[in-house]
């Protein structure tokens, strides 16, 4: 039985990684996706190649939401489930309390917190229209933990988390039937952290796979979490499965958070 027959699903940012491993398995619930992102190119080859729709995004921007979900709801009627995916880590060099810059700080803060904000603020409507939705909030195990090195980015996720719960508390008052809940990932095994991974290496004058090995250790479980990982639990939260979940923080990150004494 597919969770998500006749949903029709919205993924910012998914083109590549976490998002169009998201926007896959939507899609293999039943669900009509949409995708955006600001890389035009590579998401219509994913739109293409996926059978999903594909439409440019810039999610800092507040008239392209309206345009966006004024676009879905043209075209299918409603707008049912919200991803909001798109984010960005930011550079792991001058990243500290001391030395992290405001113009550092301020476009990871437009991306993470303000398009996730744009992105609730576009849907809550067009979900009161169409009687009901889900919104998943992509936020990190960072909303948890102190983050010294990557002091913008922690901070975003942070506010990421309390985002949801004011958005699902309101939509709870309002008597909406919409949902708000967040996903926090770790040690997501995509382009973006093998990334991360090289830098941390040269930083620390090791190898590469010494950090991997390092990294592995730290999770209780052992192993890097997959895209596919974190595309299950939004399924679910997406899904009437979760019809009683809202503003819940769901973690997948191999027991990282609530395993630490293990």
């Amino acid at each position: 039985m597919k969770g998500l027959a006749n949903k029709i699903a919205l993924i910012t940012g998914g083109a590549v990684g976490i998002g169009k491993a998201i926007a896959q398995r939507l899609a293999a619930e039943g669900a009509c996706v949409v995708i955006t992102d600001i890389q035009r190119d590579v998401g219509e080859t994913t739109a293409a190649h996926c059978r999903f729709t594909f439409l440019e995004q810039d999610v800092c921007d507040e008239s392209q939401w309206t345009e966006v979900v004024g676009s879905i709801e043209k075209r299918f009627g409603r707008l049912d489930v919200l991803v909001n995916n798109a984010g960005i880590l930011g550079s792991i060099e001058a990243a500290s309390p001391e030395n992290t810059s405001l113009a550092n700080w301020s476009k990871i803060f437009a991306v993470n917190v303000h398009g996730t904000f744009l992105g609730c603020r576009a849907a809550i409507p067009a979900m009161r229209r169409a009687g009901g939705g889900s919104i998943v909030n992509i936020s990190s195990v960072a909303s948890e933990w102190a983050t010294p090195h990557a002091t913008a980015y922690g901070a975003s996720k942070a506010a990421v988390r309390q985002l949801t719960k004011s958005v699902a508390q309101y939509c709870a008052q309002e008597k909406l039937n919409v949902r708000c809940n967040s996903v926090h990932p770790h040690g997501v095994r995509t382009p973006l952290l093998d990334q991360s991974i090289h830098e941390m290496a040269r930083q620390q004058g090791v190898s590469v796979e010494q950090v991997i090995a390092d990294f592995k250790v730290s999770i209780p479980l052992g192993d890097f979490t997959q895209p596919e990982d974190v595309a299950a639990a939004v399924a679910y939260l997406a899904s009437d499965e979760a019809r009683h979940m809202t503003g819940a923080a769901l973690f997948v990150d191999g027991g990282s958070v609530n395993c630490d004494t293990l």
